[in-house]
């Protein structure tokens, strides 16, 4: 009988204390690595010694974790997506002297 174990990796949500540059980068890196190890370790499955059954709930175990990161690295993206548009409109406020925010809300008044 083999044993299987298995654990879900959880990357903590960032909080506004936790700087988000290289930290945010560095978990998308870790979950991309998990993620290609699963991988592997799902198409190694068929050339196991264990049961069909064993088998198959390796997969579904396997599979499961690699939804769940998955989850988690598009969350990261996405962090990280908004953190460079916010960084940009920053800059772009800077270098047109802060008018370009105002010019988004003029309002048209006709008497």
């Amino acid at each position: 009988m083999t044993t299987i174990l298995t654990s879900t990796p959880s990357i903590q949500s960032s909080s506004t204390s936790t700087p988000q540059g290289d930290d945010t980068a560095a978990q998308i890196a870790r979950i991309t690595k998990k993620i290609t190890e699963l991988t592997q370790q799902l198409k190694d499955i068929p050339n196991s010694s264990a049961s069909v059954e064993e088998k198959k709930k390796q997969q579904e175990l396997i599979q499961a974790q690699i939804k769940v990161l998955q989850a988690q690295l598009a969350q990261l993206q996405r962090q990280q997506a908004e953190k460079a548009q916010q960084k940009q409109e920053q800059q772009d406020v800077k270098a047109t002297g802060g008018n370009t925010a105002a010019s988004q809300y003029q309002i048209d008044i006709y008497i």
